[in-house]
């Protein structure tokens, strides 16, 4: 991956960190959602991907999002990420719009996708680092070992990415997109390449980032996993929110029969 990839899929950091605070303590005065979406709608070429998209994430709340291969999942969460640009609509990151607030969003944003964004050439240490220079994190170091070692590659830190393999990739794309303390973290299929005991460690992670009132817009395959780590469930089919509930009132099975109803 080059300078040119990582700056362009949306790693800029922003020079303005008073600003970055200030608008983060007005936008928990006020109770501003933490991703705001009206009428949102995307194409590529002739073909609609998004349809007239309504969704709000409430500070604090976690959002799993499901639907079949196609549905426009992550499409979604590569706009609200600064990765594409929607192509009509309304879309706001704690009252900041994605487009013309790009900079400051990218601030409050974390992404884990399916790919890592790191360089392979580079050792997990070293990436962390670069990426650390680039939001302007401070105690870049102590930061970006603590995380490894929260996600349990203390002992990978001076090995190059591209000799580790997939699932010890994912977990330092983990620790990459934690590195800056977003205050919302985008997770597409999060537990891909993970064993048993990563996605124990992710997990963790994930009740510490919503017990300091941050919080996540996730997809997933696995409806038990939509349920146990979710406050919401909603679900996007042909481009539409088609469905949407809180977690607490669904059992396994009822989402199940839901998802079968409502999502092609």
């Amino acid at each position: 991956m080059s300078r040119q990839t990582a700056v362009g899929a949306g790693f800029i950091a922003s020079n303005t960190m008073v600003d970055t605070v200030s608008r983060r303590e007005a936008s928990e005065a006020m109770q501003i959602p933490a991703v705001e979406i009206h009428n949102l709608k995307k194409s590529y070429g002739l073909k609609p991907v998004l349809r007239r998209i309504d969704l709000t994430l409430q500070q604090g709340k976690r959002m799993a999002l499901l639907g079949a291969n196609g549905a426009g999942k992550t499409t979604l969460l590569r706009i609200l990420a600064g990765l594409a640009k929607p192509g009509a609509g309304t879309t706001a990151v704690e009252g900041l719009d994605i487009v013309r607030d790009a900079q400051l969003v990218r601030r409050i944003v974390g992404f884990v996708a399916h790919q890592p964004y790191l360089y392979e050439e580079l050792t997990a240490l070293e990436n962390l680092l670069f990426f650390g220079r680039m939001y302007n994190v401070e105690h870049a170091k102590e930061r970006a070992h603590e995380l490894l070692r929260r996600v349990g590659m203390e002992r990978r830190v001076q090995e190059r990415v591209g000799t580790l393999s997939r699932g010890q990739v994912q977990r330092i794309a983990w620790a990459r997109a934690l590195l800056h303390s977003p205050r919302l973290l985008l997770l597409d299929e999060p537990d891909t390449g993970l064993d048993q005991e990563g996605a124990e460690l992710i997990e963790a992670l994930l009740a510490e980032h919503t017990m300091r009132g941050d919080s996540i817009l996730f997809t997933t395959h696995q409806l038990e996993r939509a349920l146990q780590l979710g406050d919401t469930i909603s679900m996007l089919s042909g481009g539409r929110i088609v469905y949407q509930q809180e977690a607490s009132t669904l059992l396994l099975d009822e989402l199940r029969q839901k998802y079968q109803e409502v999502v092609r």
